[in-house]
């Protein structure tokens, strides 16, 4: 038997879009746009790192990161963003999402300062302080996951949370597109001011003094827009589902929506004292309700993103390809941060930022699990499109056509599981544990991340020794690593099924909190009435 709902939670339910959802979106949003920024920009800059810090005397070619200081350079935020979504998850079910939201910008503001004033008497030991001040980075980055998702469809309507909580994820793709924007800006500027030779020209002035400050700008720069939320996450009242179902104050929820809905909500008293269901996340009860939810939701995150972080892969070869970016000894070091940032600025412009926002004007009418399953379904095709014929896609000729290829692939990604992940576990589990089972969601997406972006990074070097990238051993190849991640979407596509669909339905129906939790409850309901 269900029970009646709060006032105040209904009330949120079927208010129209009003501005404190846009306000909550561009508060929320701005945070995801920092996370974006902070998480990709260290790839703008890694070309950088190694010819500044390991220059080597004779080398036909420009000095590039060691397999091991790459992988700990690009892949130490990962590690903090799993361990911080963990943390600040089951911290945002205790203490409340108010209390860490602001936490988590606090510590992306010092780390992303901290890491462009990283320090050292020797390149290892500049890289090892960079890496430190980037696991704390990415700690208060894994923080914002959670609480981001579940602040947004607390405060959603039911008829457009999905579109509320997918504008906030898709400032992800304003935050890699700033990230390319502020390096092509930092360095046409100093390329302009300090103009060097080639490295075919003169390998060590190539590389000018002035470009060790490229790198600490464009890291320092994450710290302004996160800067620039703090004072309004502060203001944000606590989301009345919090404080009406968890903290069991709803009469405190009824005033802190009144002055956001601009209406007036009674309080319920009687409601408030009714017994709701309390069971813990190991708990049978919830293992029977909601555990393959959580299964789905976490496998389907792992999986997407071991296919969208492995898609740097083949970066290198198709901006090669289309002449975006030149050999790298035919330019000099600023040169060269200039032309990657103005290819990811592209492939973001291009594929990243319409996939998201095809997600937000469409997930409340199709519906969370048709995109998520239209998505796995292409990323797969295209995938092994890709993968089947891939001899085929290396030819000359036939490079526009890999290239357009690769596009849907990313677009079909944002369109589909790399944005639905993201909303779905803030929509089907209990308020006192959202927070938690979304973490728990996205940290193991994070994990699938580290497969995507390094485990196959080893894996498709080339089987032959003597043509891998210099430092790595031999691999499957790029073919047989195509493959794989082809298998793996269609894994995302069967695991799907485990997720349920949460369009035009309330939060409370989804998670089971309008249910009464024993007989006595029930009997005691048909009592008072």
């Amino acid at each position: 038997m269900a029970k009646q709902q709060l006032e105040v939670l209904n009330a949120l339910d079927v208010a129209k879009a009003q501005l404190y959802h846009f306000t909550a979106i561009i508060i929320a949003g701005m945070g995801f746009f920092t996370d974006a920024y902070d998480l990709f920009c260290i790839s703008l800059v890694t070309k950088l790192l190694g010819r500044i810090y390991y220059h080597v005397d004779g080398s036909p070619t420009p000095g590039s990161l060691p397999p091991n200081v790459s992988a700990a350079v690009n892949g130490v935020a990962f590690c903090g963003t799993l361990a911080g979504q963990l943390f600040f998850g089951w911290l945002g079910d205790k203490m409340g999402r108010k209390r860490v939201y602001g936490m988590t910008l606090l510590i992306m503001v010092m780390c992303s300062i901290a890491s462009g004033l990283s320090f050292g008497s020797s390149p290892n030991s500049v890289m090892a302080t960079l890496c430190f001040f980037r696991f704390w980075l990415g700690f208060g980055i894994g923080g914002d996951y959670p609480l981001s998702a579940t602040i947004m469809s607390e405060y959603a309507n039911k008829k457009t949370r999905g579109a509320f909580i997918a504008a906030v994820f898709a400032m992800q793709g304003f935050g890699i597109l700033g990230g390319g924007s502020v390096a092509l800006l930092i360095s046409s500027v100093f390329g302009s001011k300090f103009k060097g030779p080639t490295y075919l020209m003169d390998p060590l002035k190539s590389t000018v003094s002035q470009a060790d400050y490229v790198w600490r700008l464009i890291l320092m720069f994450g710290a302004f827009p996160a800067a620039m939320t703090y004072y309004w996450r502060m203001k944000m009242p606590e989301t009345a589902r919090y404080t009406a179902l968890v903290a069991k104050n709803a009469e405190q929820a009824a005033a802190d929506m009144s002055k956001v809905l601009q209406v007036k909500v009674d309080v319920e008293k009687e409601k408030i004292e009714e017994k709701s269901n309390s069971f813990g996340l190991f708990s049978k009860q919830f293992a029977s309700r909601h555990g393959w939810h959580l299964v789905g939701t976490a496998l389907c995150w792992f999986l997407v993103d071991i296919a969208y972080y492995s898609q740097n892969l083949f970066q290198k070869d198709i901006f090669s390809a289309i002449g975006w970016i030149p050999p790298a000894k035919t330019m000099n070091a600023i040169d060269e941060v200039y032309k990657i940032a103005r290819a990811q600025t592209l492939i973001a412009l291009c594929g990243t930022v319409p996939g998201y926002w095809f997600t937000v004007v469409l997930i409340d009418r199709l519906g969370r699990f048709t995109i998520q399953l239209m998505g796995f379904f292409f990323m797969t095709v295209f995938m092994f499109a890709l993968a089947i014929p891939y001899h085929h896609w290396t030819l000359k000729a036939n490079h526009i056509g890999f290239v357009v290829m690769y596009a849907l692939t990313f677009f079909f990604a944002n369109f589909g599981p790399n944005a639905t992940t993201f909303v779905v576990p803030a929509e089907i589990f209990p308020a006192r544990l959202r927070a938690t089972c979304h973490g728990i969601s996205a940290a193991t997406g994070k994990a699938g991340a580290m497969v995507g972006a390094f485990g196959f990074l080893y894996a498709s070097q080339n089987k032959d020794p003597t043509k891998t990238d210099k430092g790595y051993p031999a691999g499957i190849g790029m073919r047989n690593a195509l493959m794989v991640l082809g298998a793996i979407n269609l894994l995302g596509f069967f695991f799907t099924f485990l997720v349920p669909e949460a369009k035009g339905r309330a939060l409370e129906e989804m998670s089971g909190e309008n249910e009464e939790e024993d007989n006595s409850n029930i009997a005691k309901t048909a009592e008072s009435a």
